[in-house]
C-alpha cells in the first residue's frame, strides 16, 4: 500500500475523534478571528466578552485553539459555565495551543478541522481576522447557500471592519450576478456582545432549537 493510501487512515482517525468528542458537546457556537490580535486590543476584549456571555447562556464555545482572538474566545468560555473547546491545527510554524481549553483536539488536516467547526455549530461568530477567518466564513456561507449545511446565524462582529467586504458583495458580486440579493440575508452584523446573543436567540425563537428530521439528515451528510 502506498504512503498516500495510508494517509486515509490518519484522516479517518481525525474525523472519528472529532465526531466522537464534539457530538457530546452541544449546543455550541464557533468563534473565529485573527491569531495576531494581542491581549489588550479592543477586539480581544470584545471576543472574550462575547464568549463569556455565550458560555453563561449555555453554549459551548469552539475556537481554533491558538493565540490572539482564538485565545480570547477560549478564555471567555473557560471563565463561564459551559465548555471551552479548542480545535488546534499542526502547522509548519507551530501553532501554540492556548491555556483556556476544557476540551482540546489536534488536527493535521485543515479540511477535517473545518468540518468540525460547522458540523455541530448552532451559530458562527466571526471576529475581525485575516485569510483563515475569511476562509471559514466564506465556506460557511457557501455550505448554507448550496444547501449542504443547515441554516444558522452567521454573525460578523464590528461593522467598520466588515463594511468593505459587504460593500463588495453588494456592488460587485450582486451586480455581476454571481450571487443573489437574498444571499445577503445569510449573515448579520453586530457591534457588541449583547447584539450577538440577541441575534442567536432571536433566530432560534423563530425557527425552533431542535433540528428537524431533514436538518439532521443534512448534518449527517455534511
Amino acid at each position: 500500500m502506498s504512503r498516500e493510501s495510508w494517509k486515509i487512515f490518519q484522516i479517518m482517525a481525525e474525523f472519528v475523534a472529532g465526531f466522537e468528542r464534539l457530538s457530546q458537546i452541544q449546543p455550541s457556537v464557533s468563534i473565529f478571528g485573527s491569531a495576531r490580535t494581542p491581549p489588550g486590543h479592543p477586539y480581544y476584549a470584545l471576543t472574550e466578552e462575547i464568549a463569556r456571555k455565550l458560555s453563561d447562556a449555555g453554549f459551548a464555545v469552539v475556537s481554533g485553539g491558538g493565540p490572539g482572538l482564538m485565545e480570547a474566545a477560549n478564555k471567555g468560555a473557560f471563565a463561564g459555565k459551559s465548555p471551552s473547546v479548542g480545535l488546534n491545527i499542526m502547522l509548519p510554524h507551530e501553532q501554540i495551543a492556548n491555556d483556556y481549553q476544557d476540551v482540546s483536539l489536534s488536527f493535521q488536516h485543515f479540511f477535517a478541522r473545518k468540518v468540525m467547526f460547522v458540523k455541530y455549530a448552532k451559530a458562527y461568530v466571526v471576529m475581525p481576522g485575516g485569510f483563515g477567518t475569511l476562509d471559514e466564513v466564506i465556506e460557511a456561507l457557501t455550505l448554507i447557500q448550496t444547501g449542504k449545511s443547515v441554516r444558522m446565524p452567521i454573525i460578523l462582529v464590528h461593522s467598520p471592519f466588515w463594511a468593505g467586504l459587504i460593500d463588495w458583495f453588494k456592488k460587485t458580486l450582486i451586480t455581476e450576478g454571481v450571487i443573489g440579493k437574498e444571499d445577503l440575508d445569510l449573515f448579520v452584523v453586530a457591534d457588541n456582545a449583547q447584539e450577538v446573543i440577541d441575534a442567536i436567540f432571536r433566530y432560534y425563537e423563530r425557527s425552533g432549537f431542535e433540528p428537524s428530521a431533514e436538518e439532521k439528515e443534512i448534518k449527517l451528510n455534511l
